[in-house]
């Protein structure tokens, strides 16, 4: 019997209604699923699996991750800055070549052995089981790759939960980490990951039984909301990175530093530069120099309203006192729409042609400035003017707003050297260099995208996402 045109279209409309309600089924090797119970499931068999097998084979898991950040990085930076919007290609693929190359893995483990007349005692280190790690926009695969391969050397298992504004790149870096582990000769799933990433889900994520160990690298809001989880949490936060020049500095490898740290992927990694505080002696000659190297634009005071008014988002506070109205200083925020946008797009929207190859806007401001007190996580540099170098320390002290993340100074008196970096108390003070040298790039060092200023375990690695166990012998063992 032939069906009508009519019956025909309502088969293939209910056809289509059931399969709408069919979860798509996760491929048990990308690590990618719908919930986060299935997620962490996956992770909890994969770790249980890893601890069944030698170091050796740990760390051969380890390089192959690493050849695969490498083999991609290109691809994935194209990626990341096509869905974010944010960030520069050619800086990315540094970063992420720089996580391939000076992540620790697992040469940082390290067992402490105690002897004596009683026996022998060994503290090791051993993993927590399956970590939770919240990962930002800002960075989002670079965290993803570096957080892998330290937490897999610890011998853990990772579930991600990738901001929502940078899902495909995150998960194809976990994709492409999973196949590189399995080819290997690892476990499926040691990374995995919800497919749509949420609040609810991270917050199930979070308060997963099976979660032993939240890791949080982002703003304050989230890492307050880990610290909270009653679990052990690490949190990278915010920071406000200044950094101060002193009239003993060489100024024109000041200005190259300044404007090479603050322009690189157009401010977005959390310890470049953000504002700068200048000894007055030379404060008209460092702007000078920073406008000689050929991609700076210094923006007039019309120009720094119309920007203000661009990146910035103002509200009125006002507070009542009887029947009368007090206004109260205005409160700023940044507008996310522009972060991380190219210097010439910012000058674009502000209806100024762009030098060819600007990379960065600099201005004269008072300290007070938004530019300043805000993280704007753009290629803008608020330059401050100092009394001295004493005044340009309590500035900075005062612009870091006690994030304890990162801070640089130019500077050939090692007296003010000394002094700031006493002062100022952060988890990375960068001498004499661009910012990016205090995670390993052009200086010494291991790399690290997670920097746990808030919970105080600094520059994370390896031994960082460790717990340590005891193990002791009496009376045996001692050959002395």
């Amino acid at each position: 019997m032939e069906l009508r045109n009519d019956e025909i279209s309502d088969v293939v409309r209910r056809v289509l209604q059931e399969l709408s309600k069919k979860e798509i089924k996760p491929d048990e090797s990308d690590g990618i699923f719908n919930t986060v119970d299935e997620a962490v499931d996956a992770a909890s068999k994969a770790q249980r699996e890893l601890m069944e097998m030698p170091l050796e084979q740990r760390e051969k898991l380890i390089a192959a991750m690493r050849k695969a950040v490498l083999e991609n990085a290109m691809e994935i930076s194209r990626l990341t800055v096509s869905e974010t919007g944010m960030g520069r290609v050619n800086h990315k693929y540094l970063k992420l070549r720089l996580v391939a190359e000076k992540t620790p893995g697992t040469e940082v483990l390290k067992t402490t052995a105690y002897t004596g007349d009683k026996g022998l005692t060994l503290v090791e280190m051993a993993p927590y089981g399956v970590i939770a790690a919240i990962t930002p926009s800002t960075n989002p695969p670079d965290t993803i790759a570096c957080n892998s391969i330290g937490m897999v050397a610890a011998g853990n298992s990772v579930v991600f939960s990738p901001h929502p504004g940078a899902v495909n790149c995150s998960l194809q870096m976990i994709r492409l980490l999973n196949k590189a582990i399995v080819e290997a000769g690892g476990p499926r799933n040691m990374l995995t990951s919800v497919r749509k990433p949420s609040i609810e889900n991270t917050d199930a994520l979070i308060n997963h039984p099976e979660i032993k160990l939240v890791v949080a690298t982002g703003g304050p809001g989230i890492v307050k909301k880990v610290l909270s989880s009653g679990k052990k949490a690490i949190g990278a936060g915010a920071g406000n990175p200044p950094v101060v020049v002193d009239e003993t500095a060489d100024i024109k490898k000041a200005a190259r530093d300044i404007i090479a740290g603050c322009s690189f992927d157009n401010n977005l990694p959390c310890i470049a530069e953000k504002e700068a505080i200048v000894v007055g002696d030379v404060y008209d000659e460092i702007i000078e120099e920073m406008k000689n190297n050929g991609n700076v634009y210094e923006l007039n005071e019309h120009e720094i309203e119309k920007l203000m008014r661009l990146i910035l988002t103002e509200e009125q506070q006002e507070a009542t006192s009887g029947c009368d109205i007090v206004p109260r200083p205005r409160k700023y925020g940044v507008n996310k729409r522009w972060v991380g946008k190219d210097a010439a797009v910012l000058l674009e929207n502000i209806g100024v042609n762009p030098p060819k190859g600007v990379e960065c806007l600099i201005c004269r401001t008072d300290n007070d400035h938004p530019f300043v007190q805000e993280e704007l996580m753009m290629p803008v540099l608020p330059i401050v003017r100092a009394k001295d170098i004493d005044h340009a320390i309590e500035l900075a002290v005062k612009d870091e707003h006690g994030n304890r993340h990162t801070a640089m100074m130019h500077s050939k008196n090692v007296d003010n050297l000394t002094k700031m970096a006493r002062v100022i108390n952060t988890t990375i003070f960068v001498k004499n260099a661009p910012s990016y040298a205090g995670i390993g790039f052009g200086g010494e060092g291991f790399t690290t995208f997670t920097i746990a200023g808030p919970t105080g375990e600094g520059l994370t690695n390896a031994a960082t996402f460790t717990r340590q166990r005891r193990c002791v012998m009496v009376d045996s063992f001692r050959i002395i």
